[in-house]
C-alpha cells in the first residue's frame, strides 16, 4: 500500500473511503463531554490509521474532507480552524509511514507511531486550532485552549489506545517478506 505515487488510485480511493468513514465515526462514534464543542472522538483513531497505512497526503486529505463534512452535514458550516487542526494530524501521523516499520509493528514501532500522533495532536490542539479560532473567529483565548488542551489530551489516548490497536490488527494481516517461497 506504500505507494511512490502519493495520488495513486488506491490513495485516491482511501481518501474518499477514508473521509466517509470519518465522517459517520464522528458522527456516531462521538462522545459528548462537558466542554463546549468538543468530544471524544473514535474518528481520530480510524484516521489515524489510515494516515499510516497511505501516508502523509491522504492523512491530510482525510482528516480535511472528513472534518469539513462531518461539519457541514451536522452544524451547517465548516469550523476551519478545527478542520485544519484534522488535517495537520493526518499530515504528521502520516509522516511515521516512513518511519514505522508495519511488518515488525512491535513495541519500538509503536512507540515511533505515538511519538507521531502525540505530536500530531499537540501542534494540532495546542497551537494551530485556537490560534486559528482567536484569528478567524475572534474566540475567547481561555475557551479555546482549555477546548485545545480537551482535545488534545484524548486525541492522544483514543488514537494510543484505539488507533494503536487498529494498526496491530492490521500489521498482523500483513504478509511478511521471504514467508512465501516458490514451488519447484
Amino acid at each position: 500500500m506504500r505507494n511512490s505515487s502519493f495520488l495513486s488510485i488506491k490513495n485516491i480511493v482511501a481518501i474518499g473511503i477514508g473521509s466517509a468513514v470519518f465522517l459517520v465515526l464522528g458522527r456516531f462514534g462521538s462522545i459528548p463531554t462537558g466542554i463546549p464543542n468538543t468530544n471524544l472522538e473514535v474518528a481520530y483513531a480510524f484516521l489515524a490509521l489510515m494516515a499510516i497505512i497511505y501516508g502523509p497526503v491522504s492523512g491530510f486529505l482525510i482528516g480535511f474532507i472528513g472534518h469539513a463534512l462531518k461539519d457541514m452535514l451536522f452544524y451547517g458550516t465548516p469550523w476551519f480552524s478545527w478542520v485544519i487542526a484534522s488535517a495537520v494530524v493526518g499530515l504528521i501521523v502520516g509522516l511515521s509511514y516512513k518511519f514505522v516499520d508495519l511488518e515488525n509493528f512491535n513495541k519500538k514501532e509503536i512507540l515511533k507511531f505515538n511519538f507521531f500522533q502525540i505530536l500530531g495532536n499537540v501542534i494540532s490542539w495546542l497551537i494551530i486550532a485556537p490560534t486559528l479560532d482567536i484569528l478567524i473567529y475572534s474566540e475567547p483565548s481561555n475557551k479555546v485552549f482549555i477546548q485545545g488542551a480537551f482535545a488534545s489530551i484524548s486525541n492522544i489516548l483514543t488514537i494510543a489506545i484505539i488507533g494503536t490497536s487498529l494498526v496491530l490488527i492490521y500489521s498482523k494481516s500483513l504478509v511478511k517478506k521471504g514467508s512465501l517461497s516458490k514451488e519447484s
